[in-house]
Order: structure tokens, then sequence, then C-alpha cells
């Protein structure tokens, strides 16, 4: 088949405004939709191949699978197998435990399902996972598998002529789905097949449904096809929605421009977009750890150009060295095909990947101390499972009233009449309150579950369509219904991500209404919000021997710190309302000792540890105030 110039410079626009956009994303704002211009270059062709096959009926499905593992996996592997060995002397035991995850899912093309599954509540931020940009990967490599089953069972049964409508059909179908669905279903439609489908046949439909038309019509076509993509790379954000209705600008763009079939284009017909759209493969591949890398070793500005130019270098070693390797395509019979080699690179890296995921981490490379493993414990998330109230919303979770609502600590078996009530932001302080309301002979319940700020609407500070929501309406029915049987309410919270979405009035609504009713307020502030998550420059501390200063690290914590003076403020005017101020919660450093090692607080950058809530506790019971707010609570 005759190659397509026009196709490979697009490749070149499309990896261009990808790495722009990871590098520094106000550079090119959209630049994430270069990803779906792929997705139509890639129906496209694979609708071209299939189709040129059935048409001849010479179509191999397995000669099919062997040319794209041949073009895939070979690459793929070499960056898995380099971060491996990277992370092997230098990724702690839990950051080394994610790469191995990521790097078997990527090999077995499962990644974007990881991806979607990984981006919940308490995940870490995108740019400490090392192949996270595989995800795009792995919905092509499934695209793959069922396109050309399904094609090859139609052929069976209808005609060309209605194969092709049915495409065309389909793909009006998959983008109304795409539109509904990222609405209800944000993470998982970016990640998934179903709702990134339709871009790839739009491509085949490209294929399909050709034009004919003058040379300067074509022309033309190309320019409104590329205004259409820049459009979409300058004036859409990550905060949009995506792929929503507004996708159909990349994904248009891209079809009118491979339409226009202009071979002597000077856009995508130049000398340097041509050499980057054939390394756009490897170039993608190699950019997005780069950035990581920036992130994760809190390198300088500088280093973004230098990552931008090593983007490039590997890209092109990677496409001369690896992706030119011609690896053997035909075989004779069903059985021969299992000599394809970059199956078993497949099979191998993957299996590496999944090894240390399972052995998690390997921390055995490190020698360390018993006290840092004792205390490594307990530097989790209190949670249902180890022993605490916190109703984490994970996959698996399902809503309950009984089940939200049923959870004492303090002193067991003995009498609560006080509430603590809130989101995950509360469910951190579940070891606190549980050591002091042990030291004051005192029991609480706690009802505390993702996302449920005290309030009693429907406001949610995340999509309602989150698992967490169904709960939450439950929690705030049990608090609204049975709020006058307390006398005490303690009040935490996310209290910058209320402030952010406009329903701080919920919160002064259930304060004043507890307020009203006689019962004793506290309204925890929330902890210190860090950019970075200190616990992570901890492990290093102790895994790598590198340095820990938590004050160099930068916060992020101004609409924070906002939240926090709002409630106090509000807590002056009632008498029975009282804020429990972070200077009596943690020490100035945000820090504490344990046996000579100091240990941030911090869990995540923002939530704080089992066992900084207990060491919160301790600091909380040595402070001068501390017995004068312990006798604001009614235990009677």
């Amino acid at each position: 088949m005759q190659f397509r110039k026009d196709i490979n410079g697009l490749r070149a626009i499309a990896v261009i405004a990808v790495v722009l956009f990871h590098f520094n994303a106000s550079w090119m704002p959209g630049g994430f939709a270069g990803v779906d211009v792929f997705f139509v270059i890639s129906g496209f062709l694979m609708t071209r191949i299939i189709f040129g096959g059935i048409e001849q009926e010479n179509f191999s499905l397995l000669k099919f699978y062997v040319a794209r593992a041949n073009r895939i996996i070979p690459a793929l592997a070499a960056l898995c197998l380099v971060l491996l060995i990277f992370g092997w002397f230098y990724l702690t035991p839990l950051d080394y435990k994610i790469l191995g995850k990521h790097a078997g899912s990527s090999m077995v093309f499962l990644s974007n399902i990881i991806s979607w599954q990984d981006s919940g509540y308490f995940d870490v931020t995108s740019k400490e996972k090392w192949l996270l940009h595989t995800w795009s990967l792995s919905a092509e490599w499934q695209f793959y598998i069922i396109y050309p089953l399904v094609l090859f069972a139609m052929q069976k049964f209808i005609s060309i002529k209605t194969m092709k409508a049915t495409i065309l059909f389909g793909t009006a179908i998959g983008f109304i789905f795409c539109i509904i669905a990222t609405y209800k279903w944000p993470d998982a439609s970016y990640y998934l097949l179903p709702t990134r489908a339709w871009e790839m046949m739009f491509g085949g439909v490209a294929y399909l449904y050709p034009f004919t038309l003058q040379d300067k019509r074509k022309k033309l076509v190309e320019r409104v096809g590329l205004i259409f993509i820049m459009s979409s790379y300058l004036l859409i954000s990550k905060g949009t929605p995506w792929p929503g209705y507004l996708a159909i600008f990349p994904v248009l763009g891209t079809f009118l421009v491979i339409q226009a079939q202009r071979k002597d284009s000077l856009i995508t017909n130049n000398v340097i977009f041509q050499k980057l759209g054939s390394w756009s493969y490897s170039i993608y591949l190699w950019h997005w750890p780069l950035v990581v890398a920036i992130y994760y070793f809190s390198l300088n500005e500088v280093f973004i150009y230098i990552g931008i130019a090593l983007s490039l270098l590997l890209g092109f070693l990677s496409n001369k060295y690896i992706e030119n390797i011609k690896f053997r395509n035909n075989f004779n019979d069903e059985f021969s095909y299992l000599k394809c080699k970059p199956i078993y690179m497949s099979l191998i890296i993957g299996l590496l990947g999944f090894f240390t995921y399972i052995l998690q981490g390997i921390d055995t490379r490190f020698d360390v101390n018993s006290e840092f493993k004792v205390i490594k414990k307990e530097l989790l998330m209190p949670l249902r499972g180890n022993g605490y109230c916190f109703y984490y919303f994970g996959d698996d979770t399902i809503a309950d009233e009984k089940i939200g609502a049923n959870c004492y600590l303090g002193i067991q078996g003995k009498t609560s009449n006080t509430l603590l009530f809130g989101d995950s932001y509360a469910g951190h302080y579940d070891p606190f309150f549980d050591d002091v309301f042990k030291a004051n002979n005192a029991s609480f319940q706690s009802i505390v579950t993702s996302w449920c700020n005290a309030s009693f609407t429907d406001n949610f500070v995340p999509s309602k369509t989150h698992a967490a929501y169904k709960q939450c309406l439950m929690n705030r029915k049990y608090l609204k219904d049975n709020i006058h049987k307390y006398k005490n309410i303690i009040l935490a919270g996310s209290w910058d991500s209320v402030l952010g979405k406009g329903f701080f009035k919920d919160i002064e609504q259930v304060i004043d209404k507890s307020a009203k009713l006689g019962i004793n307020v506290f309204i925890m502030a929330a902890p210190y919000r860090y950019q970075k998550n200190p616990l992570k420059e901890f492990y290093e501390s102790i895994y790598l021997g590198d340095s820990f200063d938590i004050n160099t690290m930068v916060g992020n914590d101004i609409l924070m710190t906002k939240a926090n003076l709002l409630l106090k403020k509000l807590s002056e005017k009632y008498v029975n309302v009282y804020f429990i101020d972070r200077s009596l919660l943690y020490e100035t450093k945000n820090t504490f000792d344990v046996n000579g090692m100091t240990v941030p607080y911090s869990l995540d950058g923002a939530h704080i540890s089992i066992l900084g809530s207990k060491y919160s506790a301790k600091y909380f019971m040595g402070q001068d105030k501390y017995n004068e707010i312990m006798s604001k609570f009614n235990f009677d």
C-alpha cells in the first residue's frame, strides 16, 4: 500500500501537541487531544489493512495480529525493561511496586483498565506514574483485537456495502454514547475502549467513504481540518470533560486532513514533520517517563527543555534500532506463529512487572532498621479493614445505610453520645479520637465516607456518578434524622474542596442547626496541604539515603488556610461551637519524632496517616488547652 506522507505529518502534529502539553500544559492546554488524532489515524490504517485483505480474500487474522505485535511490542518492551532496571536502583519499594504493576499491565495491554481503577480517591498524582501514557496503547490494542474479529465475522453474512454502512452507523452511535458516558462516568470514559472506539472507527469511515476532490478543494479541506485540530489544542484544557462532544473537533479535523490526501502539502509533507512522524511512536513512549523524572526528582525548569530534547533523541534511537528491526511476519501454519518473538518479549517483561508488584516492590533490596519496619505498618489510611471506621469507596464497596452508620471507637461497649461526621478528612481523625476518647473513658460514633462532607443537601464535590454518592446521601439522611440525639458533634472535612465548589453554606447550615439544638460542635482544622507527598520524601530518605526536610517542600495550602480561617470565625458566633486549630493538633514543623526518625504527619500530601493521627492525639493531649476543650464535651 502507498505510504501516506500526509498521515505521517499528522502523526508529527499529534506527538508535538502531546509532548508540549505534558512538559508544560500552559504551552498547549489541549495538547492531550493529540491522542485522539492518533486514534483516528490508527482506525484509518487498520481499516485499510483489514478491508484490503477482505476484498482480496486473503485477510489473515493471525498475520494481522503478528504485524501489530511486531510494530508495537519491541519498543514498548524496551522502555518497560529500562524503567524496571532504573527503578531497581532509584525507586522506593512502594513506587517500584506501582511501576511493576504498570509495566506488567502495559505489556499485556490492560494498562488503560489499571489506570481507570487507579484513578480513585487516594490515587497518586499522575506525574508519579512512569507508564501512565501506555493507557492509549492498550486501548488501541484492544481495538486491534476486537475490530478485525467483528469485521471478519460480518463479511461471512453480509455484503461489503452493508459492512461499510454498519461501521458508519456504529461510529455515530459510539459518539452519542461517548457524550453521555463522559458526563456519567468521567474516569472510565477517559481510559476505556467503549468511549474511544468511535474515534478509531471514524478513521475507518475516512477509508471506506473517501472524498473525491479537486486540488483546490483539497487544500481548503486540509486547512479546515488543521484549524479544527489546532483549535482543540489551544482552546480546550485538562478541565474539559473528555472525550465528550468537543472531541469531535480533533477527530473531525483529522478525518478531513486524511480525506484531503494532499501529498505535496507544505504543512504535513516537510522534512521536519516527516522525521518526527516516523519517530512519533517512540517519542510518545519515551517522553512521559522524562516528564515524570522531572517531577519525581524535583528538577528545575531547565530540565523541561532537556527533557524535550531527550524525547526526540530517544525517539530517534528507538525508531532506528528497535522499531526498524524486521521481525518475521509470515508463518507456514498456526503453530509456527508461536515463533513470533515479540510475544515472548511481552510475556517476559510482563512477568517481571507482575512479580515486582506481587513482591511488594522487592523491599529486600534495602537494609532498613527494625524500628522503621514497625512504624511503616501504620503509615496508612485508617480504614474499615485495619480497625477504624472510614468507609472508603473502592471498586467493590456497596452503599449500605446500616454499615455506614454502625461503627464505634473509643471505649468499646460504652454508650456514645458523640458523632464524628464527614469525608476522608474526618476519617483520618479516627485514630486521633480513638486515643483521646479512650483517655477520657468515652466512646464515639464515626460516620465517615469518601467525599461526604457534612450537609443536609445533595451537593457533592466530585461527580454525582461517583460510587460514594449513594452512601453519602444515606449518611446525610441519617445525620438529618438523628442529629437531635447527640450531645456532641465533631465535624471535619476537606474544607478547601467544599469552599472551592461553593458548598460552604452547607457546612454553615449544619453548624447552625446543631448549635441551636444545644449540641456541642467541634470543628477540626484540616491539615496542611502540599504539592507533593512528604511521606514519599521520607521513604526516600530511609531507603535511598536522601535528605528529608519538609520545610523545603512547596505547599498548596492557600485555599485550605482560607477555609480553616472562615470556620474559626464562624465558631466565634456561637457559645457552643469550638474550632480546634492546627496549632493544637500538629507540631509547627508538621513532623514528629519516632525512635530518632523525623516522620511527616502527612500520608499523601493531604490526609494524615494512622501513625500521624495518633501522634497528633499525643501532641493535642499535651497542650495547655486540652483539658479546657475536653471539658466542653458532654459525656453524660
